[in-house]
């Protein structure tokens, strides 16, 4: 299944960074094709802003374009959600369209980003998409992770794998549906 994680999080100290390419490492040893939206790699100019470059804008877009499932990975900013990923989010919405999408994430203290998290599955139905029910939270972000991306603590690992045994029966049975309708559609003509 080909996989977009959009990491929402352009901080020079972030640490959700580690959580995103731990999932990406997973993703890709149960074979699935995972690429990472990293924004401080690939940075958007504030949505709407006139004369500034968007070359980053059409390639994101073809990114999440041709991705069948996707996963958001955001720290925990003020109880929500973070402003990059929200200014993603602002450029794109057909390319989000009934599409399943987890949700991923972290925080510096023992909540995990819980009001993020929730925020994000509600935006996911404004999207036209669909929330995966099951949500990764990971708290204390600056211990669970290793330098290579390797969880440190067991609970995450747990959690972790439960997530992605979910992410991707969810995102199959929606994939497949949606090809199933599609052959469907074509059958008819």
């Amino acid at each position: 299944m080909n996989i977009t994680i959009i990491l929402g999080s352009v901080r020079q100290e972030r640490q959700s960074h580690r959580l995103a390419y731990f999932l990406r490492n997973k993703l890709n040893e149960l074979g699935q094709d995972t690429k990472i939206v990293d924004l401080t790699l690939t940075p958007l100019p504030i949505y709407g802003q006139v004369g500034t470059d968007i070359s980053n804008v059409e390639n994101i877009g073809s990114v999440i374009s041709k991705a069948e499932a996707l996963i958001f990975v955001t720290p925990e900013y003020h109880g929500s959600y973070s402003g990059a990923l929200k200014n993603l989010l602002d450029y794109y919405w057909r390319e989000f369209h009934k599409k399943p999408i987890g949700v991923a994430t972290a925080s510096a203290g023992k909540m995990a980003g819980i009001n993020a998290s929730t925020h994000l599955q509600q935006l996911i139905l404004s999207l036209g998409a669909y929330p995966m029910p099951l949500k990764l939270l990971v708290p204390e972000i600056q211990s669970a992770f290793s330098d290579d991306y390797s969880s440190l603590n067991s609970s995450v690992t747990k959690d972790a794998k439960k997530f992605i045994d979910e992410f991707l029966w969810f995102s199959e049975a929606i994939v497949t549906k949606k090809e199933a309708t599609l052959l469907l559609e074509k059958t008819k003509k």
